[in-house]
């Protein structure tokens, strides 16, 4: 077995407002997001709400990740803030006392790499001892990149369907903490790397990954017909990944991410193809 000691080895330097500054020379904005309401939506809602995160996330300068999770975690529901005095309130605080829900947060993170390499060490690696040098950004390069974050936040913040809030530096922190943690928040515990399942504390952890468009089949849409409470009248919607969220009732965590390649670097390959084509 081994493990990563986050003392001696911290991912998080410092946080500025809600950016943070990686030890492996990274910068980081971390957002809230607050997302619609599931079966809300129709289809040509999420028409609309995919063209709202393309067109503000393809301003954001080339080599930026785009990290948007989804956490979903068991939670039982308390009934302190329901009102009671009467027999029909008293009887709804009794049956919704200690029900079992799933609790959804959302989150996006920014990313600015160092060199603005995919497969760089640095950006593999956050957990890589601090040297005397820090590994921080120029400051022009940094202010391009708050610029353009700024503005993509401005933009998706104009559409009523979802909402961008920046995180503060104590939920950064206090999340870190959480995340590395395995999402235990009565104690602190190590995480332990071996062959099987990822272990932190009581908690196992197993990963899934999908690194191609193929394993989706032809088609990749935007939503997808909920057939469990589609009928002849109604059609219910949803997002074309929400059933790793909506019908997975255990703790777990959607990762979508995505990285901004130099799009001119590849119309010149297409320019070049078509040409040998003619």
């Amino acid at each position: 077995m081994s493990s990563i000691d986050l003392v001696a080895y911290r991912p998080i330097l410092d946080v500025v407002d809600n950016f943070f500054f990686a030890s492996n020379g990274n910068v980081v904005a971390c957002f809230n997001c607050n997302m619609p309401e599931i079966y809300s939506q129709s289809e040509k809602d999420y028409e609309a709400l995919h063209g709202i995160w393309f067109q503000a996330l393809k301003s954001l300068p080339n080599g930026t990740l785009i990290h948007k999770m989804e956490v979903y975690r068991k939670k039982e529901f308390g009934s302190d803030s329901l009102p009671s005095g009467t027999f029909l309130s008293d009887a709804t605080r009794v049956y919704f006392d200690g029900r079992e829900y799933i609790d959804h947060q959302s989150y996006l993170f920014l990313t600015l790499p160092k060199n603005r390499l995919l497969n760089s060490s640095n950006l593999v690696n956050p957990f890589k001892k601090v040297g005397d040098k820090l590994l921080l950004p120029n400051d022009n390069e940094l202010h391009k990149f708050k610029v353009a974050v700024s503005d993509t936040v401005s933009f998706v913040n104009n559409h009523k369907m979802i909402g961008i809030s920046p995180m503060s530096r104590d939920a950064i922190l206090e999340f870190s903490s959480t995340y590395f943690n395995g999402f235990h928040t009565d104690l602190d515990t190590a995480m332990e790397l071996g062959k099987g399942p990822i272990q932190i504390g009581e908690h196992f952890f197993d990963m899934l990954a999908i690194n191609s468009e193929l394993c989706f089949g032809q088609n990749v849409q935007t939503s997808i017909i909920n057939e469990k409470f589609t009928s002849d009248d109604f059609v219910f919607h949803q997002g074309f990944m929400d059933g790793l969220g909506l019908d997975l009732h255990e703790n777990h965590v959607v990762n979508q991410i995505l990285y901004l390649d130099d799009k001119h670097k590849w119309r010149k390959v297409l320019d070049k193809k078509i040409e040998e084509l003619q």
